[in-house]
């Protein structure tokens, strides 16, 4: 891959390039894997050899970007599925029908797809259950058992299940629902998204009485604004759950005439119908821009033109090629064609073009790109039909009066009234974190830059490091032309930098020309005020966008900015720094005051029980020894080992402050947890901030003061990507995007 980053081979090799099941690459060059892939799409064509070289030229140069299921599954004869996310059918609210649909989750999640549930369809919590005498457990509870199933299935790829949960916000249980992740450990394989109703937007607007309502029977009532509010307080916390706005989508989907949307998949871009799926592919739109910098710089028409039928032939094919776990799924993809064909690197392109990326230019060029991929897309669509037919479900006249089908070029329609449609819906952008950091680095989807360079840690055969630059594909093009001390013009500008305003409204001048969804993060800044905050999710509901996720930098969050470390400070009549250094071990005096603490780790069926017990010197208390407890035996021997080394640390007195620090800085390869609504990145820092609390709690260590050093788990000082490290890599500046994990260092990502 000459030319391209090191970081974009990596990801390749790691992720996209066939192996055998030895490890031994099949695929030698990345020109091998676009081969791989094109030779599969065109397999379904009548005459494959007429197709396979157009479709090679579309992935070549990552012009054309197909999600990730397709590029490391297709052409492998792995049994694993081309869609990358897909919505379940409707629970039935019985135990037999709640168990199907969790066996259903497992089959879909083992070949690989992550899913969509919708739980407003079982009753409250508290609601009679007939013929049995008992009472309803409640959605919230079977949400626990899909938690509990997710975590023990791997996905194809070596990634997480992820989940998407969603709860109508007239349901009994929504307060729960809205709450449920304040629980530490509680449904962290899934994203929550609250489906909220026009109806109950001008509630809020009115402030007026809200209806709680399961099977006709109103529970109770609550004021809408309150219940807004709490939706408002939870994501301002620790982002989630989100916002979906579902009247709109139903309104707005091509389908309405047969089909009810209640649920996404795990990102958003996609609201689905029972059984649905979800494909998805990228136009590179930083590929497409000639004379970057220049006056003259512009992204090429004609080259979109090109492309795009390209694309949506190559998507359209592998509805067919596709395994697909459940066969209702594949009966539900093949009646509809729907695919997801979207944009990546817009940021990228703007930056090429000169234009900061929020701006009124911005908008302009966004509406008017997607405008173009829109009408191309439904054009190649309708020549398509003319060629294979329309799809199943067609029916012309209500198609055609579909919002969407009715904005489009006066020709396109007019095509569409002729032929038909092959793909129900055409349009979605998804989150592309993964694939455009294949593609050279480019700018994720529609989002703005992360930031523009930073530097990656990388482990070398012989054990040692080497540290490399990683830079935005805008940037290192902008460096190698105009040299490293070249200032950047203002049309350079990261996520950190915009403001929420810029953020929704380039969301919602790429929702006017998406039939599906877009999956879109809006940054905002950690000392927002929270009525501030609040407008942002009102005025994209305002503007016609059909959900919204926001993320807001905090400690709640887990992103927290680094600090500059101090020395611990401690109570003025405290021991800390000034307490008796013993040169031997106390001796243990027959009994001690001490609590002990309760610690429930997600990856654990059984909960830990910390004891802290105190001495007790010139009236003030210190901490003197520890003991951990389980029914896990599987800590045993460390947790005995740990409890000896902190217990004869203790006993020698002094400043022992620094025992937090050094636990509370441990984190686990395998990923951490969130826990009170913060990210904790071990269960040694989880130990941390038990002995942490204890501390505080007896006044040795100030109430309102951090131990030395900074947070655990979060980037040094002056880092470009202050925030969690990376559980795979290590490095710092994990990303928080759409309810799942991003390592820009690496590639790792997890959602839930």
């Amino acid at each position: 891959m000459p030319g391209i980053a090191a970081i974009s081979q990596q990801i390749w090799d790691m992720k996209y390039r066939f192996k055998t099941a030895g490890g031994e690459p099949v695929d030698k060059t990345i020109e091998d894997t676009w081969r791989r892939v094109a030779a599969a799409v065109a397999a379904v064509e009548s005459r494959p050899e007429d197709w396979t070289s157009t479709f090679y030229r579309a992935l070549e140069d990552f012009r054309f970007l197909p999600a990730g299921r397709i590029l490391a599954g297709a052409g492998t004869g792995r049994a694993v599925t081309l869609f990358n996310c897909f919505v379940m059918g409707t629970i039935e609210d019985s135990l037999s029908g709640i168990f199907t649909h969790l066996r259903e989750a497992a089959l879909t999640m083992q070949q690989g797809g992550g899913i969509g549930y919708d739980f407003s369809t079982l009753r409250p919590k508290g609601a009679p259950v007939k013929g049995v005498g008992a009472d309803a457990s409640g959605p919230l509870s079977f949400m626990d058992v899909w938690d509990s199933m997710c975590r023990t299935i791997m996905s194809a790829g070596a990634r997480r299940g992820a989940m998407m949960a969603t709860l109508r916000c007239d349901h009994p249980d929504i307060e729960a629902f809205i709450d449920a992740k304040r629980e530490p450990g509680r449904l962290r394989m899934f994203n929550l998204s609250v489906l909220v109703t026009d109806a109950f937007m001008a509630a809020v607007d009115a402030d007026a009485p809200w209806p709680l309502v399961f099977d006709g029977t109103v529970y109770r009532e609550v004021r809408a604004r309150d219940l807004w509010d709490r939706i408002m307080q939870a994501t301002y916390a620790y982002a989630e759950p989100g916002v979906i706005f579902i009247d709109r989508i139903n309104r707005y989907n091509n389908l309405s005439y047969t089909e009810t949307i209640s649920a996404t998949n795990p990102c958003g871009e996609q609201p689905l119908p029972p059984y649905g799926a979800c494909l998805l592919g990228s136009i590179n739109l930083a590929r497409l821009v000639v004379d970057p910098f220049e006056p003259s710089a512009r992204l090429d028409p004609e080259a979109l033109r090109a492309l795009v039928p390209v694309a949506v032939r190559m998507m359209d094919n592998v509805v067919d090629a596709s395994r697909f776990p459940l066969e209702e799924q594949r009966h539900e993809a093949r009646a509809k064609r729907r695919i997801g064909l979207g944009v990546t690197g817009l940021a990228d392109a703007l930056i090429l073009c000169g234009v900061r990326y929020g701006s009124d230019r911005a908008v302009e060029l966004t509406e008017q790109w997607l405008g173009a991929v829109q009408n191309e897309a439904y054009r190649a669509s309708a020549l398509l039909a003319a060629e294979k037919g329309a799809f199943p479900l067609y029916d012309r006249d209500r198609f055609m009066a579909a919002p969407m089908v009715q904005a489009l070029a006066p020709e396109v329609r007019a095509l569409i009234a002729e032929h038909g449609v092959r793909n129900a819906l055409l349009t979605s952008i998804a989150p592309t974190g993964t694939i455009s950091l294949l593609a050279d680095n480019i700018s994720s989807g529609i989002e703005p830059v992360f930031a523009y360079t930073y530097e990656r840690s990388v482990l070398l055969p012989d054990g040692s490091r080497r540290t490399e630059e990683v830079s935005d594909h805008a940037y290192r093009l902008f460096r190698e032309r105009f040299g490293p001390d070249a200032p950047l013009p203002d049309s350079f500008v990261d996520s950190q930098s915009l403001s929420p305003a810029e953020h929704v409204v380039m969301q919602a001048a790429a929702q006017r020309h998406v039939d599906s969804s877009i999956s879109k993060t809006i940054n905002c800044p950690e000392d927002l005020p929270f009525e501030a905050f609040r407008d942002v999710y009102r005025r994209a509901y305002e503007l016609g966008c059909k959900g919204c996720t926001t993320y807001r930098p905090n400690p709640v969050t887990g992103a927290v900015l680094a600090v500059k470390r101090e020395e611990p400070a401690v109570l003025p009549d405290a021991p800390g720094n000034g307490a008796e250094l013993h040169p031997h071990p106390l001796d243990r005096p027959e009994s001690l005051p001490g609590e002990t603490y309760k610690v429930r780790w997600p990856d654990s069926d059984h909960a830990m029980y910390i004891t802290i017990n105190d001495i007790v010197e010139d009236g003030r208390r210190r901490p003197f020894e520890v003991f951990i407890n389980s029914k896990n035996m599987e800590h045993y021997a460390w947790t005995v080992a740990l409890t000896r080394m902190i217990s004869a640390v203790f006993r020698r007195g002094g400043d022992v402050g620094f025992v937090v620090e050094e636990l509370k800085a441990v984190f686990d390869p395998r990923g951490g947890a969130w826990m009170n609504g913060r990210y904790v990145p071990s269960l040694l820092a989880a130990i941390g901030d038990v002995i942490e609390k204890h501390m505080k709690a007896i006044g040795f260590l100030a109430e309102n003061v951090v131990p030395a050093g900074r947070p655990a788990g979060t980037a040094p000082a002056g880092s470009p990507f202050p925030g969690i490290q990376c559980p795979k890599c290590g490095q710092p500046g994990l990303q928080r995007s759409e309810g799942c994990d991003f390592c820009p260092a690496c590639g790792y990502s997890r959602c839930g």
